[in-house]
């Protein structure tokens, strides 16, 4: 790897790394637990995806590759795997049971509006939360819902959906979860576009321009949350057609996780050096 290649990825880490210490500084996660974090990670990636063709991992290899001593390999090795892998689950099935409610017959309105439901009985929150994962419990996939602010109950203890998409607005700890998650998965993409051929490569596509108006910024949030949530839907409605939870009789190899976001940014810009020196 050159110099220039080297440098612009230290660049990218420092871009990415500084909302994320943000948060970490916020929640007072301090350096050394990042640090571990780090260590663990760079292990588990070394040993899983840099091996020698026809050879087992061995510490040497994974010390060799990551630069930590053998010792430190070593007693990292004996941690438990980091489980991250199910940072998505509760957005997955909240995602899930809010496309059944908008998408199922039994629970529209005439209008194939999203129906109060009841807790209990027939066509109920109950038997459509049984109906999305026969595991979960109602009342707890009930109160995840409520705190995230994606449905309300009345005095009659009907149950309203508030919001036809996943956005946990009011929980800290599912946004969190969803830094994982959506941040992850960008970057694997970016990750898999820097390998592939090019014909192999993964929709990645942004638009954005660095000297906007910020009078004009609501206007192009609410363009974003308008057409971004119809583009989405329509995608769902597919990705459900296609998904065996909601259709066991889909036949096909393997099991795979797939998807498409769509997510709005902002953020004060720099003034261009020719700005600034035509200012006084």
């Amino acid at each position: 790897m050159n110099t220039s290649t080297s440098h612009i990825i230290l660049l990218a880490l420092a871009r990415i790394l500084r909302p994320v210490i943000r948060v970490l500084l916020a929640n007072k996660i301090t350096y050394a637990t990042f640090d571990e974090i780090a260590r663990q990670v760079f292990t588990e990636e070394a040993s899983q995806h840099f091996t020698l063709p026809g050879r087992k991992q061995s510490v040497s290899r994974i010390a060799l590759v990551t630069g930590l001593a053998r010792n430190e390999v070593m007693r990292l090795r004996r941690i438990p795997a980091l489980n991250d892998k199910d940072l998505g689950n509760s957005f997955h099935r909240a995602a899930r049971i809010i496309s059944s409610w908008c998408s199922e017959s039994e629970y529209q309105t005439e209008l194939g509006e999203p129906r109060p439901l009841k807790l209990l009985g027939q066509h109920s929150f109950s038997s459509l939360v049984e109906q999305v994962d026969s595991t979960l419990s109602a009342r707890e996939v009930l109160g995840e819902l409520r705190q995230a602010g994606i449905i309300r109950m009345d005095a009659g203890r009907r149950i309203f959906l508030m919001s036809k998409a996943y956005i946990p607005s009011r929980d800290a700890t599912q946004i969190l979860k969803l830094l994982g998650t959506d941040v992850g998965d960008l970057a694997e993409t970016i990750t898999h576009n820097l390998n592939a051929p090019l014909e192999k490569n993964r929709f990645q596509l942004k638009v954005s321009y660095d000297n906007l108006p910020q009078d004009c910024l609501d206007t192009l949030q609410q363009m974003v949350s308008e057409r971004g949530h119809e583009v989405l839907v329509e995608f769902d409605r597919w990705l459900r057609r296609h998904d065996r939870h909601n259709n066991p009789t889909i036949n096909g190899n393997g099991r795979s996780r797939a998807g498409i976001g769509i997510y709005y940014f902002e953020e004060q810009a720099e003034p261009s050096a020719s700005m600034a020196a035509g200012r006084h």
